[in-house]
């Protein structure tokens, strides 16, 4: 009889046991569940942090999500060439030259300003208003070498000059570096042009209008 009394009790206990590794095994289940979502959703995250958005030619419409690893040369060197067209490109018009300078510099750092602040104190700004000079610039090649940072990159360009009376065609090597920074509206790719210098800079022809 006494067996028999103590039975029920034996059961119950072993069906809380039961119980309690079943609930055991729910928790540490969803455990796993919650820090493997946890661990996919940084991943995501990265993935979505790492994806840029590159301007092509310049127009806002043609954008392509890319990753900044892959693509940084191409980058890199759209960001050269657009500060070398902004600097380079001149109408006779003194406004017209403050804007695009002004959106040169954003990509670039005093070096920029102190070759543009010669280039006025010589005169030459002036002569490209007085004068109803147009000048343009088209760029032939450029090197970038993205190892490590900064990166260093050397221009080649073509730069043109109309003139009343005659066309002026000049080589224009130029070199610098560039230094990573937090992307902008004034500054799409998120570079920074430091130590800018020209290195050639000399009449290839001189053709007569």
């Amino acid at each position: 009889m006494e067996n028999n009394m103590f039975q029920p009790t034996q059961n119950i206990d072993t069906a809380f046991r039961s119980m309690r590794f079943f609930m055991l095994l729910v928790v540490v289940g969803s455990i796993c569940v919650s820090l493997y979502a946890l661990y996919q959703n940084a991943l995501l995250s990265a993935r979505v942090q790492d994806k840029v958005y590159l301007l092509s030619n310049g127009k806002a419409a043609e954008i392509f999500a890319v990753s900044r690893k892959d693509n940084l040369t191409v980058e890199a060197k759209d960001h050269v060439a657009r500060f070398h067209e902004l600097f380079f490109s001149l109408d006779p018009d003194e406004k017209a030259i403050a804007v695009t300078i002004k959106k040169a510099l954003y990509l670039s750092d005093g070096s920029a300003k102190k070759q543009y602040d010669d280039l006025v104190e010589s005169g030459y700004i002036a002569g490209v208003i007085s004068g109803n000079v147009s000048q343009r610039i088209v760029i032939d090649s450029m090197q970038v070498n993205t190892v490590s940072e900064p990166y260093v990159f050397r221009c080649y360009a073509t730069v043109v000059i109309i003139r009343s009376t005659s066309i002026v065609t000049r080589d224009l090597i130029t070199q610098g570096y560039l230094r990573n920074i937090a992307r902008s509206e004034n500054n799409p790719h998120g570079f920074l042009i430091e130590k800018w210098e020209t290195l050639e800079n000399r009449d290839l022809k001189i053709e007569n209008r």
